[in-house]
């Protein structure tokens, strides 16, 4: 089969496609004729600085011993599945995100992580989903404790997982849904995802305590983290919630104390893909459970995440290079069959 990978870190021109053997499932696990594999900021950083989903992190500068393969996110259909896996039968629309190369046209995942389609749900429209969805779903839901009446603000609200929680946000019962966006030509993007006003970078703090009337939100979602981080917790107000879900920065880590927690009784947590591929291990039941509800939200509140751009396999580092852009809004796919 054809597959994109790496074999060193760097630009997107590291990203080939190449010929490796089909992948066969094992125990517990299914393999996909891949039809569409989601571009995310996670493949980005495993491209650029050996960011690795379910496993430890190559530090840049270290020889890579073997070549890797980006992508966590597909749809398609089931190709054969593995010893005990009796949920799935070859053929069924399912989507998934997966540890193991999403980039292919095989790929192979855990059951648990596995998703069945409802008939009204496209494949290409399913692509969007595996990973972005039960994340905000999580975030909002799980960690931020989401409650009726409670005010959110998203940072990249016209990304992935930000189109995808503002909608949730709303859905949820939210009274106001803010979002932040890196420039002014996404902010028609947001504001058609559940946002009820959209802020630019340079003075989304500020604008919050404007809209909130100096009072600042219940719940704000960061993926970016450094100064921006920094600037959306003084945005948090009395009992609020923060939740950080990425460092898209490539900043120091964060860190708070209780100066910045204290005062007003703020709480701050952390979330991210990682945290899937734990729950799918440790609790699936639970994994099972929080998807199964974001997918309800799909079929029968009717979100969407818009697909912005759509990418041959072979493609796949003009993929990387719109999306590092910080340009593109929605969600970018590879089409490797349909």
């Amino acid at each position: 089969m054809r597959a994109v990978v790496f074999e060193e870190l760097g630009g997107p021109d590291v990203l080939k496609v190449v010929e490796v053997p089909d992948p066969e499932p094992g125990p517990g696990e299914l393999s996909i004729d891949v039809a569409y594999a989601g571009v995310g900021f996670g493949d980005v950083k495993a491209r650029a600085g050996g960011y690795r989903i379910g496993g430890q992190p190559f530090r840049p500068g270290v020889e890579l011993s073997e070549a890797l393969r980006p992508g966590v996110e597909v749809s398609g259909r089931v190709r054969a599945v593995g010893e005990g896996v009796t949920a799935f039968v070859p053929g069924q629309a399912v989507a998934a995100f997966t540890s193991r190369g999403g980039y292919a046209e095989i790929a192979v995942a855990p059951a648990v992580t596995v998703f069945a389609l409802p008939p009204s749900l496209s494949l290409r429209a399913a692509a969007t989903l595996p990973n972005a969805l039960p994340t905000a779903y999580a975030l909002l839901h799980e960690v931020g404790r989401l409650r009726e009446g409670d005010t959110v603000l998203v940072q990249g609200a016209a990304g992935g997982i930000g189109t995808v929680a503002g909608q949730l946000a709303r859905m949820g019962g939210a009274s106001a849904v803010y979002g932040v966006v890196s420039s002014l030509d996404k902010t028609e993007h947001a504001l058609k995802s559940g946002y009820d006003q959209v802020f630019v970078e340079a003075t989304f703090d500020a604008d919050v305590r404007v809209a909130t009337g100096g009072r600042g939100v219940d719940i704000a979602l960061d993926p970016v983290g450094g100064e921006t981080f920094r600037r959306t917790l003084t945005a948090v107000g009395r009992f609020g919630r923060m939740v950080s879900f990425g460092n898209t920065s490539g900043k120091e880590p964060w860190q708070v104390g209780a100066g910045e927690t204290y005062p007003l009784g703020i709480s701050v947590a952390g979330f991210s893909v990682f945290s899937m591929y734990s729950m799918a291990e440790e609790n699936p039941a639970r994994l099972q459970e929080i998807a199964g509800r974001a997918f309800a939200a799909v079929v029968e509140g009717g979100l969407e995440l818009p697909v912005s751009a759509e990418f041959a396999l072979e493609d796949a580092p003009e993929a990387h290079r719109l999306l590092e852009s910080r340009t593109s809004t929605g969600k970018l796919l590879l089409r490797v069959s349909r």
